[in-house]
């Protein structure tokens, strides 16, 4: 049976316990449990408000209709919205506006363009953009209608949206007396870049003309629009014509035949060229198209099959092969349940509409993806996007106007965005690219964060390259060989060199080293392979020293005899930089044609890749300076805390100091050891003043040593302040931050498994 716990009355008085110090004893055990569960339950707050804000990524688009408005029976030939998306309106073919008052008391009302002499309207495209109406004659002329919205408030501040009309005059655009039947105005905006084309039916036939306009500018401002000079390309072209675009750019015209070609031609010096001739569906046995028109920006055209409903993008961008400025497919959309005809653009992002028999859907370019689609009770005719991208309207064919609420925050956002590989805009090809703004309206947002986590891998694998050895070799001779008098000194030192500011490191990486490296590499190398070796043949020579000598140098104190070794090594490695320059780095200059020594133009002459002066080399001195402390620490406290009994048993056995420490001590303290790299590799991860001061912050993908970098902790502090809030950018640097937290996460359980089974191990039995 077991023993009788004995009574606090039989334990000797000098044994017993104060009632006090157990009461805070017990205290403390509890206070200790409740810290590490708030501390757990703070990680995961951290998580799920992480979470929270991603979420909304991933979530299509949410379409509701609001109202339908039944518009007088005609022949609807355009529809367009406000800015506000209050007062749509439908142009009628006899050139009456039609306005609808979605949210006021006018209902419906109609206003007419001054036009004169003029036999009726045969085609009219919107620029939404541009709020203007370009709309041609059924007598071969176009004019351009100014749709001028304002606010107008009345005496109890209940606001109106009021719209007059301001026509152009009629400019001719095709032979006399013949009919527009479809026509394309742009306006590059400045001044003298203005052109329409348009399909003009005469006696018969349909052919391609175009007008270009000009304006004069004076110091008050835009003066008279005149006609400046009519191409007709009819005789360009082989086959039946069926529709015309012409880009914002007013340098080119692109005209579809009903056999599925499209017809490039682009405005030179001397007048319009045919530069490329495509079919987008030359793989199929029917290639003709049902529609294909330009998104925002001018530069993808999107293009639906007749037959199969099938969707495809074609970008301009520069041939390799021919060094010109073409159309290639880079996109392929999701396939229609039928073919479309209806086809509207936003004019805030890569997002369009189209639309067939009892379908429409809401596509996105960028990321091919569809963010809407819905079977209709009605055939669409025309449609619309709100310029703030939150409103929709259909026109069907009885004349019934949808009006549709769109709520899609964040169109740009999806997975294949953030981790797969994109053809965007002007691209040759696809790639992962980060960008996430530009100098114009029509820019396309790159959302990937693979270079970024590329570069987060970059930064962290050079730091601990030139960290770890340092750290590590430090750690075993300051806790097996130094003398007990120096490390007292040694190791405060390093503890201290962890408390220098990130920003401080950064500084002096960027505006002191940086410009020091930048001409020495060779110099660098040399120490590199120097430096090792000097004291691998130092500590070799030291073992062949008769004792009557080494005995002169107490145990502990041989760093003060290779002290001057290395200062010596090391200035003549330095010296020797040059020398191996001349000799060994010699490149032709692009500038002057003449052999020249230089690192600088060497490196991307021999291997294709840049070299920067503020590159990964420069961040893994500066970043690995600011790791080296923390390794050093924990790992010579795990070495130190070997029991001094394993040691004393190795030595008495004969084994030498080395032996003793790399064969007994290190695996020992292996654990500890571990444990030492992980925090460090965490320090690293998570470094973001001295990547983003001491390279170029340019997310590219490579592992080219003398490049830059930017890190997801270094994008998060770069974009952060100018994301908007809850924007599609906001969100997508707390994913970038959800990243991070699943990387160390991740790294840290698999830190902490190993350092198990290397306790488990290299434990030892008391």
């Amino acid at each position: 049976m077991p023993a009788a716990k004995p009574k606090s009355s039989e334990i000797p008085a000098r044994f017993q316990v104060a009632k006090r110090t157990l009461l805070m004893d017990r205290f403390m055990n509890q206070f200790i449990k409740i810290g590490g569960l708030s501390v757990i339950v703070a990680v995961f707050g951290i998580f799920l408000f992480i979470l929270i804000q991603i979420l909304p990524l991933f979530q299509g688009a949410k379409v509701e209709e609001l109202k339908a408005v039944q518009l007088d029976r005609a022949d609807y030939i355009a529809v367009g919205i406000d800015e506000w998306a209050e007062v749509p309106f439908a142009l009628q073919a006899n050139g009456t506006f039609v306005f609808t008052d979605l949210f006021g008391t006018r209902g419906t009302f109609a206003k007419t363009s001054d036009f004169v002499d003029t036999a009726g309207f045969g085609a009219a495209h919107y620029l939404q953009a541009r709020q203007e109406v370009a709309i041609g004659t059924r007598d071969g002329r176009f004019s351009v209608v100014k749709l001028n919205y304002r606010p107008v408030f009345d005496a109890d501040r209940n606001r109106t949206i009021d719209v007059a009309l301001a026509p152009s005059p009629l400019y001719p655009i095709g032979p006399t007396g013949g009919t527009v039947q479809k026509i394309r105005y742009a306006d590059a905006g400045q001044g003298n870049r203005k052109l329409a084309a348009a399909l003009v039916e005469h006696e018969g036939k349909v052919g391609l003309h175009v007008t270009t306009l000009a304006q004069r500018r004076g110091l008050m401002g835009g003066g008279q629009i005149a006609v400046g000079d009519r191409h007709d390309l009819t005789p360009l072209i082989e086959g039946e014509l069926e529709a015309v675009l012409a880009p914002t750019t007013a340098d080119a015209v692109l005209v579809v035949t009903k056999s599925g070609e499209i017809l490039y031609f682009f405005l030179g010096a001397n007048g319009f060229e045919l530069r490329q001739r495509f079919t987008p569906f030359s793989d199929l046995p029917d290639a003709s198209l049902s529609l294909a028109e330009f998104i925002f920006g001018d530069v993808t055209l999107v293009a639906v099959s007749r037959t199969t409903g099938q969707m495809r993008g074609y970008s301009l961008y520069t041939k390799p092969h021919s060094g010109v400025r073409e159309f290639g497919h880079t996109k392929t959309f999701e396939t229609l349940p039928a073919a479309s005809d209806v086809f509207a653009a936003g004019t805030r992002n890569k997002a369009f509409i189209v639309g067939g028999p009892n379908h429409g859907a809401l596509m996105y370019s960028t990321t091919e993806a569809t963010r809407w689609s819905t079977q209709t009770a009605f055939r669409p005719v025309q449609a619309v996007i709100g310029g703030k991208y939150d409103r929709m309207i259909f026109l069907d064919d009885d004349d019934v106007l949808h009006f549709y609420e769109l709520k899609d925050p964040h169109p740009e956002a999806s997975f294949k965005a953030f981790f797969g590989k994109l053809w965007y805009e002007g691209q040759p090809e696809p790639t992962f690219d980060w960008q996430s703004t530009g100098g114009s309206d029509d820019f396309e947002p790159k959302l990937s964060l693979v270079p970024l986590i590329i570069g987060s891998l970059k930064g962290t694998f050079y730091a601990m390259l030139f960290a770890v050895p340092i750290a590590l070799l430090a750690a075993v001779y300051t806790s097996q060989f130094l003398r007990p008098s120096v490390k007292t000194i040694v190791k405060p030192t390093m503890e201290i060199m962890a408390s220098l500011p990130s920003v401080v490191l950064g500084f002096l990486a960027a505006l002191w080293l940086a410009p020091i490296l930048d001409t020495r590499v060779p110099s660098i190398l040399c120490l590199v392979l120097a430096l090792p070796g000097s004291a691998v043949l130092f500590g070799w020579a030291w073992t062949k020293l008769p004792p009557r000598g080494r005995i002169l140098i107490a145990p502990g104190n041989e760093f003060l005899v290779y002290i001057p070794v290395m200062f010596l090594v090391g200035y003549a490695a330095w010296s020797f930089g040059p020398v191996l320059e001349q000799i060994a780095f010699v490149v032709t200059d692009p500038a002057t044609g003449s052999r020249t020594a230089d690192f600088r133009l060497w490196w991307p002459t021999v291997t294709g890749t840049p070299y920067e002066q503020r590159n990964s080399m420069v961040v893994g001195f500066m970043m690995g300076f600011a790791v080296i402390p923390i390794i050093f620490t924990i790992a010579e406290d795990s070495l130190s805390n070997v029991p001094q009994a394993l040691r004393s048993g190795s030595l008495a056995l004969g084994a030498s100091r080395w032996q003793t420490a790399f064969r007994i001590v290190l695996p020992t303290a292996s654990a500890g050891i571990f444990s030492a790299l992980m925090i460090g590799l965490g320090r690293a991860v998570g470094e973001t003043m001295i990547v983003v001061m001491a390279t170029g912050n340019t997310p590219i993908m490579e592992f080219n040593m003398f490049s830059g970098m930017r890190t997801l902790s270094a994008n998060i502090a770069v974009e952060l302040p100018e994301a908007p809030h809850h924007g599609t950018l906001y969100r997508t640097l707390f994913l970038g931050a959800m990243m991070l937290f699943l990387m160390t996460f991740a790294v840290n359980t698999l830190a902490e498994v190993l350092r198990q089974r290397l306790r488990d191990r290299y434990k030892t039995v008391e």
